[in-house]
């Protein structure tokens, strides 16, 4: 779960501009191979069109289904072992991690549905997973985006 966040984050605002952690072969296989991955072109392609569907699909802007090319000739393996029942994905090596996060964004809007959501703020690209009881957070920050919105509003009340 925290490698889909952090994919879906790999492209935040910084001062105005947007930053891609994938952006650079340097910067992506470092990106890569801190969240499992081996770092190749390939992977990095896959990677940069895994977030940028799954970004569209969480703000409600295009359907799950267009995820089916990336799953193509994915299988899952049950295996047994000492602690049970594991499920090992069968992917091409540049493709594990895309599908690994596509499966926990499936995993996601299971367990915690319309959890996983953009940050309120219009003027952010970052999303967030509300794990709050009440299912109300709306800023990826409080501090930072919380913080500018609830401030943005009182000023506009008190002018």
């Amino acid at each position: 779960m925290d490698t889909l966040l952090d994919l879906l984050n790999s492209r935040p605002l910084v001062n105005g501009k947007e930053q891609d952690a994938l952006g650079d072969p340097a910067g992506g296989r470092r990106w890569a191979r801190e969240h499992g991955g081996e770092g190749s072109r390939a992977e990095l392609a896959l990677l940069r069109e895994t977030r940028d569907i799954l970004r569209d699909i969480v703000r409600g802007e295009r359907s799950p289904a267009v995820l089916s090319p990336l799953l193509e000739g994915v299988h899952q393996i049950p295996e047994i072992t000492s602690d049970g029942l594991q499920w090992t994905v069968k992917t091409p090596p540049h493709a594990r991690l895309a599908v690994e996060v596509v499966l926990a964004w499936a995993a996601t809007e299971k367990r915690m549905p319309g959890r996983l959501r953009p940050c309120a703020n219009n003027e952010c690209q970052l999303f967030l997973l509300d794990r709050s009881r009440a299912n109300r957070a709306r800023w990826c920050s409080m501090a930072v985006c919380g913080n500018r919105e609830k401030a943005r509003r009182h000023y506009e009340r008190t002018r």
